[in-house]
């Protein structure tokens, strides 16, 4: 499989969704995509695979369709994820330094460079999250957050461009508060870290981008 075709892939479709070129009910069609695209199928296959995982299409029958997030969605899962990464971040005081040290340097290697065309800044963010919740020592809040973040990791650096480095700064005040010691303020800064992530997407789904050619 192609990755940089599929990730391609991936990136139109989730343009044209939240552009409303494809609007809820619409199928997702491998071959017509794959046209569209000047791909082959098996990246828009895999590009599908990915929005379906999610939730930004449905199966119905032998069909995908499209299925958008509404507002009152969000507003639950970030409301969600606050209490839970909030929670988490509070008690990860005993997270390994080499760990603290590792999320770091990516995270400080990350806003010098720029995001790039790789996936670095999204392996970053979920390692991050990730990192904290285990470390609070829950594993059901760490397949919860995990589902949860899956819900709206569409908007990243290409959708908010505007939270790239506002995040990064974010995620290294957090684990600077970790460093220190400080599970109150990691956990404050964690719950705002979310409120802004939040504030950002709903502001990206009611400016959708220009419609693109069909």
């Amino acid at each position: 499989m192609n990755k940089p075709l599929a990730k391609q892939a991936y990136g139109k479709i989730i343009e044209m969704i939240l552009a409303g070129v494809l609007k809820p009910g619409d199928l997702l069609q491998e071959a017509k995509l794959g046209d569209e695209f000047a791909m082959s199928r098996t990246p828009v296959r895999e590009a599908i695979k990915r929005i379906e995982a999610e939730g930004l299409a449905i199966q119905e029958g032998r069909f995908l369709k499209v299925r958008t997030l509404t507002i009152p969605e969000v507003e639950e899962i970030f409301f969600m994820r606050q209490q839970l990464e909030s929670y988490c971040a509070r008690h990860a005081t005993g997270i390994p330094t080499a760990i603290l040290d590792d999320l770091e340097s990516r995270v400080l290697t990350l806003r010098r460079q720029g995001p790039g065309e790789e996936d670095e800044q999204r392996s970053i963010d979920d390692d991050l999250h990730y990192s904290l919740a285990r470390a609070a020592g829950n594993q059901m809040m760490v397949r919860a957050i995990g589902d949860l973040r899956r819900r709206t990791c569409m908007f990243d650096h290409t959708q908010v461009p505007a939270r790239f480095i506002v995040s990064c700064q974010e995620h290294f005040d957090i684990l600077q508060a970790l460093r220190a010691g400080n599970g109150e303020r990691a956990g404050l800064l964690m719950g705002e870290h979310i409120a802004h992530a939040r504030d950002a997407v709903l502001q990206r789904l009611s400016t959708p981008s220009p419609r693109s050619p069909r």
